[in-house]
């Protein structure tokens, strides 16, 4: 039988932006008590003080999120404006259609290129100039989506980024607190793309510049 402090600790497991407050001791637990009781009740199905919920809070341990000390060592930080994204939903003739608009920007070196693909669609990111061609090359492909006035964000990571954890929580905790939406990611070994609707981009950068200082 779930008790109340099951059902608070299992909220808390999956906030990890209360679960690094607790851990960091600034929040007031009657205050939080107190905004957690409806959500408590109603996993509970029953009333439940908020004095309980107190008491289920102090018998909690946070899990440590591990400080980032080499987001100082985070590279150049590149603005691209005016980028398109297109989803289309994968089918036989996709890499074919793939393989032909590759094929007509390989001399564009200064356009923006990106495709990635799972096992139900793919996405193409390009120059926004570069429209009428994937239009062209992917039109009897099905066109689940396409997204004007986006900006992209990357940055150069740390060499040893793959071993630092908590590297991407960070900055898109950060992100979170300041109303960013995130609107695609990609990522390699070595550089990290945020895409955002064109009128965050100019927030963002600064909010990643600060996190290079700081």
């Amino acid at each position: 039988m779930k008790t109340i402090t099951d059902c608070v600790h299992n909220i808390l497991r999956h906030q990890p932006f209360l679960e690094d407050a607790l851990f960091r001791d600034i929040i007031n637990f009657s205050s939080l008590a107190l905004d957690m009781q409806p959500k408590v009740e109603q996993i509970m199905k029953k009333p439940v003080k908020p004095g309980s919920i107190v008491m289920a809070l102090r018998r909690y341990h946070p899990r440590r999120i591990k400080h980032i000390d080499n987001l100082k060592s985070l590279g150049d930080i590149v603005v691209r404006s005016g980028i398109t994204e297109y989803t289309f939903l994968n089918s036989n003739t996709i890499l074919t259609s793939q393989s032909n608009l590759l094929d007509s920007v390989k001399n564009e070196t200064k356009a923006y290129f990106t495709y990635s693909s799972n096992f139900q669609e793919s996405n193409i990111l390009v120059t926004s100039s570069l429209k009428s061609i994937v239009e062209k090359h992917f039109k009897t492909e099905t066109c689940i989506s396409i997204a004007d006035n986006l900006s992209s964000i990357s940055i150069a990571l740390p060499e040893d980024n793959s071993k630092a954890v908590g590297l991407y929580f960070y900055i898109f905790k950060l992100l979170a607190y300041e109303g960013i939406p995130v609107f695609e990611v990609i990522s390699t070994s070595n550089y990290f793309t945020l895409f955002l609707e064109s009128e965050y981009v100019n927030k963002a950068f600064l909010l990643m510049n600060e996190i290079k200082e700081n």
